[in-house]
């Protein structure tokens, strides 16, 4: 694996712990929904591209068409990367967000949020981390 990718995947353990402090935040409160979001989205743009450089570098799976977000997923699930299709829905959400200006849908994501997608985060992280422990 290129150094880029352990650069890559620092950041996304750090963006992931920094996620998970909502879990304890006041989530009535609409700076902290907005922080929440934010972060999210990194985290989820940081995992999604942590899967692409594990597929292509250890996988050697490199018949992607675009290597869009989508199809990375898909990819990540047929390599066992990731366990869930909640993934796609974890997309979809991160997208909504991202067109979210009145703030219609940002509550009962952040509720979702912290309620099951931080968990699929930190099991692709262990996952990730079970990969490199048996490739040393």
């Amino acid at each position: 694996m290129e150094e880029r990718f352990y650069k890559r995947y620092e950041s996304f353990k750090r963006s992931l712990d920094a996620l998970a402090e909502a879990r304890q935040r006041d989530m009535s409160d609409s700076f902290v929904l907005s922080g929440t979001t934010a972060k999210f989205s990194i985290t989820m743009d940081l995992a999604w591209k942590v899967m692409k450089d594990i597929i292509v570098g250890y996988y050697e799976i490199t018949d992607f068409v675009t290597g869009s977000p989508k199809e990375v997923l898909k990819k990540a699930f047929q390599a066992k990367l990731i366990s869930d299709d909640t993934w796609l829905e974890m997309l979809r959400t991160r997208n909504e967000l991202a067109h979210d200006y009145d703030g219609a849908i940002i509550k009962s994501a952040c509720m979702t949020i912290i309620g099951r997608y931080l968990d699929l985060f930190y099991d692709f992280r262990n996952t990730v981390d079970e990969l490199l422990k048996e490739s040393l």
